[in-house]
């Protein structure tokens, strides 16, 4: 019995190390401070900032839970905490992108700022209607002088696209421009999994 409480105490301070040192880097490496996909717009992040998707927050412990691909990021808020895009931490969406701005005090990272990315802003004029890009995909590419392009991840694209459609993942965009009609005339046409 005695060494069973002593391995339960052994295993409490563990524990209770990682808990209290949150973004504590492993001996294999650092974890990313950017988000895989981020890094097309946001390679160069500033030292103290955290640039991921919003995971989730517990506002009893005053704890945000930042997703940027590695163990993810768990970063204190107070009083002072400024928030950007949203009206309050417990309304933000999992999964919506952030960047939160933090200094470290007394061995934590407490946040200076958290920044909710908004919605993408495109002009009207640029964008297609469903009754009117149904007729187009009914002709087809070639009789419908069109290219329509689906910017998600590849794996989303062999799960389901709209027919035709020809795959240049947004955050592979560069590498892939020979994919794209030499002819200039053509309608461009790009679609997502959604405003970001």
């Amino acid at each position: 019995m005695v060494g069973r409480k002593l391995t339960t105490t052994v295993f409490g301070l563990t524990a209770l190390s990682f808990m209290l040192v949150p973004g504590t880097v492993l001996a294999k490496g650092e974890k990313p401070k950017v988000l895989k996909p981020c890094m097309q717009c946001h390679a160069d992040a500033a030292e103290n900032d955290i640039r991921g998707k919003f995971g989730s927050v517990s506002m009893k412990a005053e704890t945000l839970k930042i997703e940027t691909g590695g163990a993810p990021w768990l970063v204190n808020f107070d009083d002072e905490t400024d928030l950007v895009g949203a009206e309050a931490l417990n309304k933000i969406p999992a999964g919506k992108e952030i960047l939160v701005s933090y200094r470290a005090e007394d061995g934590m990272m407490i946040a200076d700022s958290v920044a909710v990315k908004p919605p993408a802003k495109l002009d009207p004029a640029m964008l297609i209607k469903i009754d009117e890009l149904a007729p187009l995909i009914e002709q087809g590419p070639k009789k419908g002088n069109f290219t329509i392009v689906d910017a998600r991840p590849g794996k989303l694209f062999i799960g389901g696209h709209i027919p035709g459609a020809i795959s240049i993942y947004d955050a592979q965009f560069e590498k892939n421009l020979d994919k794209l009609p030499k002819n200039k005339d053509n309608l461009l046409i790009f679609y997502c999994g959604g405003p970001t």
